[in-house]
């Protein structure tokens, strides 16, 4: 924003309203400070371990091995995959179709791919493979016309001898899955995942990236920042959901996640 104004010798100059600027910009923050979720719709579902994905008045409950898609305002399943996959995780419906991340964990070496299914039937329909290189894909979003992949990597069981948690990375490809870019999370996010790593994310309706740990009842706003490959956290906001994969219903302002503790999915709305 720009303004002219009138020296008192008669020179006209410009200048840049940065007071104004900056006003606007600190009411944003503390607007997002404010940010709080309040528990919606929660569901029984028997495959409420590993993630949720939303699609259509449908909610998709995902365990290693299984999906179940409900109906969100009866609870009722109505649909059901099973099949010999080994992790799979975080799912986003894109194009009426239902893709999932996957993984080999614990195994060792990390091996990834993303599974494609029907979300109506959960017909599998296919299968794009990843190989060995990231970590173990976690979730999957779409931003921009681009795949963003976010691979876990873990202290102790299931992790690779010299990556720790810090080696947890997010890669951005092109729509044929060809790397273009990638980025990590700052140390105050990594610490907070305490030897496990990041379980799920998903594109806000603000452009935002909301993340997940495995455990915590909260979730790490992360924001794209102009300079440098590390996400800036701008905040923390406690979730009635137990960390795994989330999924956005933008439609609704609303959050899903899981209790795997009680095997059950569970829809938050923001308020900001």
């Amino acid at each position: 924003m720009a303004s002219e104004f009138v020296r008192s010798d008669g020179q006209i100059t410009r200048c840049v309203s940065l007071l104004v600027m900056l006003a606007f910009w600190a009411a944003a923050d503390a607007a997002a400070q404010n940010a709080r979720f309040t528990t919606g719709p929660v569901l029984a579902a028997d495959e409420a371990v590993q993630a949720v994905a939303v699609w259509h008045g449908s909610v998709y409950a995902i365990s290693n091995s299984r999906i179940g898609r409900y109906d969100v305002e009866t609870g009722e399943r109505l649909a059901l995959w099973e099949g010999p996959l080994t992790h799979l995780n975080s799912g986003i419906v894109i194009d009426d179709t239902l893709y999932a991340a996957h993984s080999n964990y614990p195994g060792v070496p990390m091996v990834s791919s993303i599974e494609m299914f029907d979300p109506e039937t959960l017909t599998h329909l296919g299968s794009h493979a990843l190989g060995i290189g990231h970590g173990s894909a976690t979730w999957i979003d779409r931003r921009r016309g681009m795949w963003w992949v976010g691979f876990a990597n873990y202290d102790g069981r299931g992790g690779t001898p010299g990556r720790s948690t810090e080696w947890t990375n997010i890669v951005v490809y092109d729509r044929h899955f060809r790397r273009v870019g990638g980025w990590v999370y700052p140390e105050e996010v990594t610490s907070r995942f305490e030897g496990r790593s990041n379980s799920g994310a998903a594109f806000g309706p603000d452009d935002r990236l909301y993340a997940t740990g495995h455990d915590a009842t909260e979730v790490y706003v992360m924001e794209i920042p102009d300079l440098g490959a590390t996400l800036r956290l701008a905040e923390i906001i406690p979730f009635p959901g137990e960390g795994q994969g989330v999924a956005w219903d933008v439609s609704k302002d609303m959050l899903w996640g899981l209790k795997r503790s009680e095997r059950v999915l569970v829809g938050a709305r923001i308020h900001r």
